[in-house]
């Protein structure tokens, strides 16, 4: 496996094939609005600042290429705030919880129609989500968040057969599951590229391999990236794990990692297991496993949480042994892969929040925006996130402006080097209980205690 390959996530080489890349930033710029970051959340930001304002002059600055961060590397999987409402309601309150959860529903919905109104060659597929369990401790992993959403009145997730959801899943190892129809899946690298070439035609200039390397925080606010510099009004950062630079978010979120492998194209033997159209599949453990097939064939399998960096520093490189382990928890899962190797795998970091919720706010002054902290399911909630940070750069007084996930950074997280060196702790009693689940073997109460202490997964913890 070269670096590069190692660097690079699957989805982004294919994307990038016959692309030639977009201009650095060079010299003096000026504009109304700076974005940092060409993520979905600044792209997505721009689109609707300039939805919103055609007139506005829109740069964003990206340090890689667009979609060369988590939006390019992810498992491809767009799905809505359902599965968090719990939180959502801690965080927001039972009404805005239902509006942001419905919301999200259609953001999902709205990926797709982009996608087909401008021609972004995705391979977006809205088949689902199936929550499953993979061990005995899972089981019933969702009943709490079902109660209360329908509660609230609402009712996106539906109660499976075990033997239904072995059969739509293609595989033994899921033991019961509930599914939400509105989930997508999707090349999140071509989402990516495509949302940047829509930009670029409504007006938006993009400079990539332009890190940002200064923050001038004077009467106007200006990025500098090392050949250049822009002068804005008003400036957004949608930096994901990146954002730990700032003194004012690294305690907001830790930065861990997310490993993936990608099997060649076996379509015949999806075929056979009957895992035949573009479902996402999560296991209940809070280091979730995650997986879903492309239209051609491959397998994407994933696995979350299995770095953590110190001090939020986002160099969280993979390792031969991850790759081992999410190889072998791919075959577990699916036996009949077992026999083809695995084609590609890359790692990278995600920003993960306490309670697993993103944030939107303002770093002292109204001019200067970040959003972040999509905690592995910013796909479908960036689109919310665009409509959030246009509105607060824009000055507009809307329910996206006002809504509950502008909100201060969470906390609740140590400060280093006890939040690294605690969160070592957490996070290897966290595979001791999961692995002594899989094993059928009793929890040890420390590493119950310990795995208690870990932010917000799928499932709530206390």
């Amino acid at each position: 496996m070269t670096g590069e390959r190692h660097r690079r996530s699957w989805w982004l080489e294919d994307a990038l094939e016959g692309e030639s890349p977009r201009p650095a930033l060079a010299g003096e710029e000026r504009a109304d609005i700076c974005i940092v970051g060409g993520g979905y959340t600044g792209l997505w930001t721009a689109l609707r600042i300039k939805e919103s304002d055609p007139a506005a002059d829109v740069v964003v600055v990206e340090g890689d290429v667009c979609g060369g961060g988590a939006s390019g590397r992810n498992g491809g999987f767009a799905m809505t705030l359902g599965h968090h409402f719990l939180n959502l309601r801690e965080v927001c309150g039972t009404e805005e919880a239902v509006r942001l959860a419905r919301a999200s529903a259609e953001a999902v919905r709205e990926i797709g129609r982009v996608c087909s109104e401008h021609g972004i060659d995705a391979d977006y597929r809205l088949d689902g989500w199936l929550w499953v369990a993979t061990n005995d401790a899972q089981r019933g992993a969702w009943e709490s968040t079902i109660a209360a959403i329908e509660q609230a009145g609402e009712s996106p997730f539906a109660r499976l057969d075990p033997e239904e959801v072995r059969r739509r899943s293609g595989s033994a190892a899921h033991l019961e599951g509930v599914f939400e129809g509105v989930t997508a899946t999707m090349h999140p690298a071509q989402l990516a590229r495509g949302l940047a070439r829509v930009a670029e035609e409504k007006g938006v200039r993009i400079f990539e391999r332009s890190p940002m390397v200064g923050l001038e925080r004077e009467a106007q606010l200006a990025v500098r990236t090392p050949l250049g510099r822009v002068r804005a009004e008003r400036v957004v950062l949608a930096l994901n794990a990146w954002a730990a630079r700032l003194r004012e978010l690294r305690n907001g979120f830790v930065v861990m990692g997310s490993d993936v492998v990608a099997t060649p194209e076996l379509p015949e033997v999806l075929e056979r297991i009957g895992w035949t159209d573009g479902v996402a599949i999560s296991d209940s453990r809070l280091m979730v496993h995650y997986y879903r097939t492309t239209s051609s064939g491959r397998v994407i399998f994933g696995k979350g949480g299995s770095a953590l960096a110190f001090g939020g520093r986002v160099g969280v490189a993979g390792t031969a042994r991850r790759r081992t382990w999410v190889t072998e928890r791919l075959h577990r899962t699916y036996p009949e892969l077992a026999a083809h190797p695995i084609d590609a795998y890359w790692t990278g970091p995600i920003d993960r929040t306490v309670d697993g919720l993103p944030f939107f706010t303002a770093l002292g002054r109204p001019d200067l925006l970040c959003g972040l902290g999509y905690s592995g399911n910013g796909v479908g909630p960036s689109v919310l996130g665009g409509r959030i940070l246009a509105s607060l750069a824009l000055g507009i007084d809307d329910e996206w402006s006002g809504c509950g996930l502008v909100r201060n950074p969470p906390g609740g997280l140590p400060p280093e080097p006890v939040r690294y060196f605690g969160g070592l702790l957490v996070k290897r009693a966290v595979a001791r209980k999961e692995r002594a689940q899989d094993e059928g073997r009793p929890v040890r109460k420390l590493d119950a205690l310990l795995a208690s202490l870990a932010p917000s997964g799928l499932v709530p913890l206390d």
